[in-house]
């Protein structure tokens, strides 16, 4: 759905403890696992996790192309917050929140684009994007459960 002036907002619930849905955010080998829609596969070049931090990454598409991405953690608030800008192609500030539900996770990831048109462009293809990313991330949360 969106919300604000250019912003994307995409919401899931999870029947797993907060601590292990940050963990998959946190965690570079889980988070190369379920980043991305449906079909998409990463290589991660660098990744610091920390305010400041860099995280440089290519995502391969089921079509065979590949989609180089640079962003920058901006802050890290453990099992609460994360904000990173996403600086290459178009430029949008992500706010991913975890709120506790007593023994399950409801994330928000909200999108904050710095362009108008940009926003236009990529909101078509960002919401269905950012559910089959929260259906990667529910896949792997069930594995990691098992």
């Amino acid at each position: 759905m969106t919300a604000g002036k250019n912003e994307i907002v995409s919401a899931r619930e999870f029947d797993v403890p907060r601590e292990l849905v940050f963990r998959a955010w946190t965690t570079p080998d889980l988070l190369a696992r379920w980043w991305g829609p449906k079909g998409f596969t990463n290589t991660f070049d660098e990744i610091d996790i920390t305010p400041g931090g860099t995280w440089r990454f290519t995502m391969h598409g089921p079509d065979g192309k590949d989609y180089p991405n640079h962003s920058v953690f901006v802050e890290i608030v453990p099992l609460e917050r994360i904000v990173f800008d996403h600086l290459s192609g178009h430029e949008f500030r992500v706010t991913a929140t975890f709120e506790d539900l007593g023994g399950g996770t409801r994330v928000v990831f909200r999108q904050l684009f710095k362009v108008t048109e940009e926003f236009e462009q990529a909101k078509p293809y960002c919401i269905e994007g950012n559910e089959q990313n929260f259906d990667r991330l529910g896949k792997l949360l069930e594995e990691l459960t098992v």
